[in-house]
C-alpha cells in the first residue's frame, strides 16, 4: 500500500543514529513524511513544546536523560492529542502493558515490521478516513 503523508510531520526519538537512519530513509522514500529527530527524550519532550506542526511521536523505550515511557508521561500533560507510538526492542509482555498505561497509542518491536507501522501510522494520521471506512462496512 502507498502512503502519501507529506503534509504530516513525526517526530523520531532515536538514540542510535543507524537506527534513526534507517527508519529516516525508510519513511522518506515510502511515505514523503517530514521528519524531525531528537536524539534523547529530554529533546523529545522540547522538540514537542516547541513545535506545534508535528503530528506523530515515534519513540524508542531506551532512550538517554528521559526514557519512552517518561516521554510519553510528559506529553500527554501538555499535548494529550499527539499520537505516539512505542518502538522497542523488548518484546515481553509488561512492556506493552507499561507503554499503553503510559499513553502509547501503538506498540511496535524490532526489527520493525514496516507493514504493521505504516497501518499503525496511518490510522492515527488519518483517522477520519479509517473511521468513514469502518462505517462503510457496517452501512
Amino acid at each position: 500500500m502507498e502512503y502519501n503523508w507529506k503534509d504530516h510531520t513525526v517526530l523520531v526519538a532515536e538514540d542510535d543514529e543507524m537506527s534513526f537512519r534507517y527508519i529516516e530513509l525508510v519513511l522518506s522514500r515510502k511515505t514523503n513524511i517530514n521528519i524531525i529527530w531528537a536524539i534523547n527524550g529530554q529533546q523529545a519532550v522540547e522538540y514537542c513544546q516547541l513545535y506545534s506542526h508535528i503530528d506523530l511521536v515515534l519513540t524508542d523505550l531506551q532512550l538517554p536523560v528521559f526514557d519512552g515511557l517518561e516521554v510519553i508521561k510528559r506529553i500527554r500533560k501538555f499535548k494529550p492529542d499527539l499520537p505516539i507510538i512505542v518502538q522497542t526492542a523488548n518484546t515481553m509482555n509488561d512492556e506493552y502493558e507499561k507503554c499503553m498505561k503510559a499513553g502509547s497509542d501503538g506498540y511496535v518491536t524490532k526489527p520493525i515490521n514496516l507493514i504493521d507501522l505504516f497501518s499503525r501510522m496511518d490510522h492515527l494520521l488519518n483517522p477520519a478516513v479509517h473511521h468513514a471506512k469502518g462505517n462503510q462496512a457496517v452501512a
